[in-house]
């Protein structure tokens, strides 16, 4: 499918979920995985700040990703904590450069581990407010050019405006309450994911892909399907399991 194509298909995708009481994770899960078909990189994760200004992992493309902003945050190290902090992009990042990752040594060391050698930091910003940082890998040297980065950009503001919803940004206390809904779903949809992967012996990739699969075939909010499963009202029996992957493809 032509690049033109896939771009304007997510900007449709966006323009369709801001309707009232969207699924913001769902949302920017797609954003994270249209990130990585678009430019090429190997991963994306999406930072959101939360109420008391600490950063919180909202979505990832991958698992491997989702621990390694993890990591970051632990650290309190990163490029895009800094690039969140300032406000300004950091891209076309050498991990492999002792010099470009002296501020953030134990990060880059983890990310290296993970097989990344390049990373981007874009801030998710409407107007002067940043409220996040979306960050891409790359598996490769392989640099982006002006177009992407002008587009890894464009598709950060997306996400910001998909947050915020643009009916509400007047509004600080709704703008809160959404961010912390937000992030409260996450948290959940994370309990889940391990529930499900560790109930199927699947990798936790699988089976947050059949578990988000099942919720958008039944119009099902993915934080309210986690918060039944979490409860024990809910029959996971009727969430088709995973096929089992090739013995060299699983990884925990």
């Amino acid at each position: 499918m032509a690049r033109e194509q896939r771009l304007a298909e997510t900007f449709v995708e966006v323009a369709d979920s801001l309707v009232e009481d969207f699924d913001v994770i769902d949302l920017l899960q797609r954003l994270s995985a249209r990130c990585v078909e678009l430019l090429d990189v190997s991963a994306a994760g999406i930072l959101l700040v939360d109420a008391h200004g600490e950063l919180q992992i909202i979505a990832a493309s991958d698992e491997h990703t989702r621990l390694l902003e993890l990591f970051a945050l632990q650290q309190d190290q990163g490029p895009c904590l800094e690039c969140y902090r300032t406000g300004a992009a950091r891209t076309n990042i050498d991990l492999t450069h002792p010099e470009t990752t002296a501020p953030w040594p134990h990060f880059a060391i983890r990310a290296r581990e993970t097989g990344y050698v390049t990373t981007h930091a874009l801030p998710l910003r409407l107007r002067n407010r940043v409220v996040g940082a979306l960050n891409l890998f790359q598996t490769t040297a392989h640099r982006l050019g002006d177009g992407d980065i002008a587009l890894a950009q464009a598709l950060a503001d997306v996400a910001t405006i998909a947050i915020l919803q643009q009916r509400t940004l007047e509004q600080s206390h709704v703008e809160n309450s959404q961010l912390e809904s937000a992030l409260t779903s996450r948290i959940l949809v994370e309990q889940v994911k391990g529930v499900l992967a560790e109930r199927w012996n699947s990798s936790v990739d699988d089976a947050f892909a059949v578990f988000r699969s099942y919720a958008r075939a039944h119009h099902l909010r993915l934080a309210d399907l986690a918060t039944r499963i979490i409860a024990g009202d809910f029959d996971t029996a009727t969430i088709p399991a995973p096929a089992p992957a090739p013995p060299e493809h699983r990884h925990g």
